[in-house]
């Protein structure tokens, strides 16, 4: 079954915690070696996302997320995993476990 990790970061914490860029590489390798990897990539700054709504016909465009939040999701994973626990594994062993809040969702199959 696909799972997505969802990370998600608080930007007002300090950011000399965080794990180096290798630690990244090394645990994406380790996925794509176990061949459980689909995607991944980390995203943009907030500053540079706009937002779509679409109602009654009438497009409005803003800048940045929609809401506001104390954590904004910062990049993600999609891994083909047994079942939830096996993903849930994967999740905690992702550099920066310890400071980020990581959503494990199953992608929905058509």
């Amino acid at each position: 079954m696909s799972y997505a990790l969802l990370i998600y970061s608080n930007p007002d914490d300090s950011t000399s915690e965080r794990a180096p860029y290798a630690d990244w590489g090394a645990y994406t390798q380790s996925m794509k070696d176990a061949g459980v990897f689909l995607a991944g990539e980390p995203l943009q700054a907030k500053d540079t996302a706009t937002t779509l709504r679409v109602r009654g016909g009438k497009r409005t465009v803003i800048d940045g997320p929609f809401a506001e939040t104390k954590e904004l999701l910062i990049g993600f994973y999609i891994l083909d995993a047994a079942d939830l626990d096996a993903a849930l594994d994967w999740a905690a062993r992702m550099p920066d476990a310890g400071l980020n809040s990581l959503e494990i969702r199953p992608v929905m199959a058509f």
